[in-house]
């Protein structure tokens, strides 16, 4: 058993409603079933039987396909996590959304001592589930590509303006710019 196309991770607001992919061959007939893994505990989706597992965004959790053959055989599919926004702003993400990037949570502007941790936060939403990519005065920081940048001891060179880039397969979302001021 081969899988051949399998389910990708999903960012989205609470009662969206998507389906999880996953496409399989074999030499005899295959079956699938979903699980769910909740408060780590995974779990069998009753009735989730097909290829495609329709799913109306209400938390946060991890999914993952088994495929079997007649012979027993089986595997499992990659696990994907379906990250659910619950406090998305009216208006987010727009009707006709298709799955591309949109910033739900903006970076905040900061003042701070040297030697003090620095914070910053972005988060979106997107199908599949967006990569984050942060910028100091329009440079690319190599080692930050999470949602939260982090500085363990904030110098003055840290000072600047900072951006946060959403991208997927489907296009790219900027954060709004904001300044970070580092001093005495």
């Amino acid at each position: 058993i081969v899988i051949t196309e399998q389910p990708v991770s999903a960012a989205v607001p609470a009662g969206h409603s998507f389906s999880l992919r996953c496409r399989a061959e074999g030499r005899t007939a295959l079956r699938y079933q979903w699980f769910c893994q909740r408060q780590s505990l995974c779990q069998q989706i009753p009735g989730a039987t097909q290829q495609d597992l329709p799913i109306t965004a209400q938390q946060s959790q991890l999914y993952t396909c088994r495929v079997s053959d007649l012979h027993r055989n089986c595997v499992f599919s990659n696990w994907v996590k379906v990250e659910v926004h619950q406090c998305v702003a009216r208006g987010l993400p727009p009707q006709l959304w298709q799955g591309e990037p949109v910033i739900v949570l903006n970076p905040s502007e900061q003042r701070l001592e040297v030697g003090r941790p620095l914070r910053l936060r972005c988060a979106a939403m997107g199908v599949p589930a967006p990569s984050y990519q942060w910028y100091r005065n329009g440079n690319l920081l190599e080692h930050q590509k999470r949602k939260t940048l982090w500085v363990a001891q904030a110098q003055l060179s840290d000072s600047g303006t900072y951006l946060c880039c959403a991208s997927n397969s489907r296009g790219q979302h900027w954060s709004s710019a904001v300044d970070v001021l580092v001093g005495e």
